[in-house]
């Protein structure tokens, strides 16, 4: 049985919605915004909430462009991000292993 300490996993990603942003866009990235919303089931006011936690810890970085002459919002995993989910499914992994 190995030894886990649950302080050790990241509250930038550990919440549901941050949890399913980070999932989401580590397989595909960037995400347009829209497609990102409808995925984790959020409201825009909601996903930009978490979008912004996320963005503080540098996890996720946010590209205004424009498609035509629409608004485009992209939201890219950062390389910091993706080390951060990759470190956080190994500590996760740890939590279900010492569980057996």
């Amino acid at each position: 049985m190995s030894k886990f300490d649950h302080t050790e996993i990241d509250d930038a990603i550990h919440g549901r919605l941050r949890l399913g942003i980070m999932a989401y866009l580590s397989t595909v990235s960037p995400a347009p915004f829209v497609e990102l919303k409808a995925k984790v089931n959020a409201t825009d006011g909601n996903l930009s909430t978490h979008l912004s936690k996320l963005e503080e810890a540098n996890y996720v970085r946010i590209e205004k462009t424009s498609s035509g002459k629409k608004p485009l919002t992209l939201v890219h995993l950062t390389k910091q991000g993706r080390a951060a989910w990759i470190t956080y499914l190994n500590r996760i992994q740890k939590l279900l292993s010492a569980a057996e």
